[in-house]
């Protein structure tokens, strides 16, 4: 059965392994800048422009040293890390670069935000990301959901909250060639046909019972769907005893935001559009709300999570307000991001972040979701109406030099 995973595996991506070759190159990391030729749309391509802090908006009055915990969690993590390139994004940044950095902030005496200003000035640069030429894109937000649960299956609590399942096959591509894109895909072996093939959608996965452990059983659809999205929940017992519940992988379909499936179906108008009005209407149409919801073909596993706060992709506890969700495909996990947005009361936000977690909506080199915290409909209100414009800078460095190269 693993030759036969290997070899559609790379019968899937023969084809089209030649073109990243030229990707390989000793003087990393590399941005390059590609030009289209009028009225054709260039590929998303993380580029690069150094600044300086004076550059940054905010950056001599923001309390830093609050984003001093996330800091310290994921330089812990980096130190773990032994990929040559940090998270294997396109951005590539060596591993070893961003650890020796790491190990010097570790073992700094640092306690105020003036003297991790003075650090980070020293040790790092800031970079304008963009995609291509353009710097500005999407910012959203999200939190940790509140969610009835019980221990016992009944009437009251039908919905079951499963763990990864034990037949759920999750393959890297890179793994079986270095050519080949650091991608994951997710499916299941078929045994008569011996082959690999897409997991269950959602719908499939609500019509049958998963080879996975059950770990809770939720009360409400729309709360459950909306963990779902979150990714991790605060999860309150029959007793009022609460646990955590964080994320445990996914099916590898594809994300399709509610939001989006009911204005496409002109269900709700953009003034709508905000996960709390969503949410009130999801609950005041049960029947609708339950086939609605299952166009998201993206299912998502949970684990009983022992930490006091949830845990994003990069395995560390997220921080309020200084944890971004990114798109790892070209932002590394674990690196320092200086962003610069609107909140949900078009109030600035101009501060440090840190890249510790992704999410299935978060997709493009410009593209945030800023953890806002955990708590009830107040917080939900806060977080589901932010969707702003914005951009951030990431810190690298000094020791790394960044080229731009034009490629025809």
């Amino acid at each position: 059965m693993y030759k036969i995973l290997c070899l559609f595996i790379i019968s899937l991506f023969f084809g089209g392994c030649g073109q990243d070759e030229n990707k390989q190159n000793k003087n990393l990391p590399k941005i390059s800048v590609e030009h289209a030729t009028e009225g054709q749309e260039l590929p998303s391509k993380i580029t690069l422009m150094p600044a300086h802090f004076g550059d940054l908006k905010n950056w001599y009055r923001d309390d830093i040293i609050k984003a001093f915990p996330a800091i310290k969690a994921s330089c812990a993590q980096i130190l773990k890390e032994k990929n040559v390139y940090m998270s294997n994004s396109e951005l590539k940044i060596p591993t070893a670069a961003y650890q020796h950095a790491c190990k010097k902030l570790l073992n700094s005496d640092i306690s105020t935000s003036a003297e991790l200003r003075f650090f980070l000035d020293k040790v790092f640069t800031p970079y304008l990301v963009m995609d291509n030429n353009k710097s500005e894109g999407k910012f959203t937000a999200y939190y940790e959901s509140l969610l009835d649960v019980s221990n016992k299956q009944s009437p009251l609590y039908p919905y079951p909250i499963y763990s990864k399942p034990r037949d759920l096959v999750e393959v890297n591509l890179s793994d079986f060639d270095s050519k080949l894109p650091n991608y994951k895909i997710y499916g299941r072996l078929d045994e008569k046909q011996q082959r690999l093939i897409p997991y269950y959608t959602r719908e499939e996965i609500e019509n049958r019972v998963l080879p996975a452990t059950v770990i809770l059983w939720a009360k409400d659809l729309v709360d459950f769907n909306i963990m779902q999205i979150q990714g991790s929940a605060v999860a309150r017992l029959e007793n009022g005893n609460t646990i955590r519940i964080g994320f445990d992988g996914h099916n590898g379909h594809p994300f399709t935001g509610i939001g989006n499936i009911l204005l496409s179906q002109g269900l709700i108008d953009k003034s709508q559009a905000s996960m709390g009005e969503i949410r009130k209407w999801l609950k005041a149409h049960p029947d609708q709300a339950a086939k609605e919801l299952r166009k998201n073909k993206r299912f998502v596993f949970h684990r009983i999570a022992s930490t006091s706060s949830p845990v994003g992709a990069q395995n560390v506890p997220l921080t309020p307000q200084r944890s971004l969700a990114v798109d790892r495909q070209y932002i590394p996990l674990g690196t320092m991001l200086w962003l610069e947005t609107k909140g949900p009361l078009n109030e600035p936000i101009e501060q440090l972040v840190v890249a510790q977690d992704t999410g299935g909506a978060i997709k493009g080199v410009v593209r945030g979701d800023f953890y806002w915290g955990s708590g009830n409909e107040e917080v939900l209100a806060q977080a589901g109406k932010m969707n702003s414009v914005g951009h951030y800078y990431i810190l690298l460095p000094k020791t790394l030099e960044i080229n731009n190269e034009k490629t025809k």
